[in-house]
């Protein structure tokens, strides 16, 4: 499994943010990690990318355990944080050369993976801006691009849509699901269009516990709708 996370708990002083789930992510498999706003979805996406402890648990990530191996985790994921985080003042090549070096990529082998980035992600126009300058779409695409630049095995997406517009939708669910024909990815989302629109599963998640697990085709089969199954969640 590329992913695979056994009753993991988090808790913050008398708050149990995450409450013993487990579940796990084929490679290849695109999963959607719904929930409300304090559902502990954003908990659980920094655990398994090394940003925070686990108050008990096993994560695992690529194979390797996020307590016992976090260097090797961190080589195997990609991560876009919710608030993406950025330079403002460097430009765009600038940034992701940066990014890549970090990574120990370079010479022609840096210089064609940011190739390939920019490409895929549709920043060509914008290569040569600062980041300072970019809509709020264009920043995403960025902070995507730096999620990619070291052809990662995971990639760990919280709320990567937020604040494009209709056609940049579009475009960014295009490079998730191309992404996702060779990666993992689990991203989180509100937007539920956009799950049945890339997901091949999905982890619902309210209160720290997991409420529903299943396929996309199960539920459509079962005739429930992603936007029947959150209003469920938020009546709660």
């Amino acid at each position: 499994m590329s992913i695979r996370i056994q009753h993991l708990i988090k808790v913050y002083g008398t708050q149990v943010a995450v409450n013993d789930i487990s579940f796990e992510v084929k490679q290849g498999e695109i999963v959607g990690f719904l929930g409300p706003n304090g559902a502990g979805k954003s908990t659980t996406m920094k655990i398994a990318t090394c940003y925070l402890p686990a108050t008990s648990g096993i994560v695992e990530v690529a194979g390797y355990d996020v307590v016992l191996s976090p260097i090797e985790v961190r080589r195997n994921i990609g991560y876009l944080p919710e608030h993406n985080p950025l330079y403002l003042d460097m430009y765009v090549k600038e940034f992701l050369e940066f990014i890549g070096g970090l990574y120990g990529l370079k010479g022609e082998g840096l210089q064609q993976s940011i190739r390939n980035v920019i490409e895929l992600v549709g920043l060509g126009l914008e290569q040569k801006k600062k980041i300072g300058q970019l809509s709020k779409g264009y920043r995403q695409r960025v902070g995507l691009a730096q999620a990619l630049i070291h052809n990662p095995k995971v990639l760990i997406l919280d709320e990567p849509t937020t604040g494009l517009d209709p056609n940049q939708l579009v475009e960014i669910r295009s490079v998730i699901k191309e992404v996702g024909k060779e990666k993992t990815v689990i991203f989180s989302t509100h937007i539920m269009q956009e799950v049945e629109a890339i997901c091949d599963r999905v982890v619902l998640i309210n209160k720290g516990n997991i409420v529903t697990d299943s396929s996309l085709s199960d539920l459509q089969k079962a005739g429930k709708s992603m936007e029947a199954l959150f209003r469920e969640l938020t009546m709660n």
